[in-house]
Formats: C-alpha cells, structure tokens, sequence
C-alpha cells in the first residue's frame, strides 16, 4: 500500500468530480476522522455516571449467557466485564457495537444527545481531528461535494463529533437505537453499519457515485472497496494486513497539526 500526500488524493477525486458529477465521499468516524473511539468514550462516561437504567439490565444479562460472561446483580459491573470481554475476544464485535448504543435504554433520546455533547467536548475531540482527515472535509465542503461518515459508534455520539470537523449530523449513518415514545429500546435499526452493513446503509441513504471512502480498520475494507478512490488514513494493523486484497487502496500521508 503506497503513501500518498492530501494533494494527489484530491487530484485523484478532482477528477472524478469532473468526470462524474453529483457523487459524494464517505467516512469512517473512529481512527479515520479523529484518533480514538467516541463510542467507548460514551460507553465508559455512561457506566462513570451510572446511569445504566433497569430497561438495560436484563438485554446485558442475556448478552453475557450468551458469551460466557458471569452475570452480576451491579449492571454498571456487568458492562465493564462485556466490555473486558470484547477487549480479550470473547465478546463480537458488532454485539458490542449494539450494546454501546441500546445500554442507554431507558434514556429519552435528548438526554443522550445532551450528554454526548458533553463527552465529545470533555474529551477534547475537536483536538483529536486528524489534520489530513480535515483537509478532505473543507476540500469537498468548498467543492460541494456532500460527506457522509459511516460508523458503528452510537448515533447520538458521532452526531456530535462531526460537528467538530464540521459536518452536518444530517449525512451520518451510525448504530441507532430503536425508540418508544422517546425513549431509547434494547434493540437497534438494521442493518448496522459495520463490515458490509457499511455498503448497505450507504446505499440505502444514496444511489449517488461515491468518489471516495476513507477508513482505518479492517472492517471498513467493504466500504473502501465500494469507491472509486479508497483511502486508508492511518490504518491499523489489521487493515494493512489485508490491503492486497484492494490493489488500489492508498494511504494518506499523516500530518501534524
């Protein structure tokens, strides 16, 4: 996988801009927009506040029998040892994705929007942007080219971080809780955007020519192979692993703020 600088990706998608016009770009949001994940930066200020509501409890309960991991009558515990387990492999990955965004059942919908303000901005997210990553965006703001971040992080969290990079809440696509008269339920819309799910959500929002897609991880590798232009921004290791797989795939020189 060659090392390409943020002038010649922007030729590239120039190009295409020119070739075919009215496409857009998509992007991973965690490792891809900005350095680590917003969905654990929620995840873990939700079990420092305390605030996993009875609603959740017994959906954590049934997660943890069916992954081997012991219950415990403390949810906040719970959580914390689910999470112990995806950490170590026990736990899948998309189920953890799930859990991130339903644990707030109970919850009505503006109060985790609130409160996912406060974590993005506690957690200095605006200072976390990936300076390439940025580049991109205010290129394709200028060109208007529309951009839509495709994450498997809960919703309320991500609509908040990409603000920071400034974008609109409007074109995210992430793990969305079911609601019930304003309130949050133990179970998610499909499909989820992780893996494939990514391709799938993408197209259901838009049929438009997607010119570019940016991601970090392997699990990003369906949505970059569905561009014209794929774009690892510092990949883990993970994803360089697979890279042959998409000969095209390029990575964006890093900068420094």
């Amino acid at each position: 996988m060659r090392t390409e600088r943020v002038e010649e990706t922007l030729e590239r998608i120039r190009r295409e801009v020119e070739r075919t016009p009215g496409g857009v770009l998509a992007f991973d949001g965690d490792g891809t927009l900005w350095s680590g994940d917003v969905g654990d930066d929620l995840f873990m200020a939700l079990l420092e506040h305390g605030g996993v509501r009875p609603e959740a409890r017994v959906a954590l309960e049934r997660l943890g029998a069916r992954h081997g991991v012991e219950a415990h009558p403390d949810a906040v515990t719970l959580a914390h040892a689910l999470f112990k387990a995806f950490e170590a492999g026990r736990l899948p990955e998309r189920d953890t994705y799930e859990m991130m965004a339903w644990i707030f059942a109970g919850w009505h919908a503006e109060e985790v929007r609130g409160f996912a303000q406060e974590v993005v901005s506690r957690r200095g997210v605006a200072r976390r942007i990936h300076p390439e990553a940025r580049r991109v965006v205010e290129w394709a703001r200028g060109q208007g080219v529309d951009c839509y971040v495709v994450s498997a992080s809960p919703r309320a969290v991500v609509e908040a971080a990409v603000r920071e990079v400034g974008l609109s809440p409007e074109f995210v696509l992430a793990c969305t809780p079911r609601e019930e008269g304003g309130r949050l339920q133990t179970s998610v819309f499909e499909p989820v955007p992780y893996g494939p799910g990514k391709v799938t959500c993408l197209r259901q929002r838009t049929d438009r020519p997607l010119y570019a897609a940016f991601g970090d991880n392997v699990f990003d590798l369906d949505l970059l192979a569905a561009a014209r232009v794929p774009v690892a921004i510092r990949p883990k290791v993970r994803l360089r692993d697979r890279a042959a797989e998409l000969p095209a795939l390029v990575q964006l020189q890093p900068e420094e703020a």
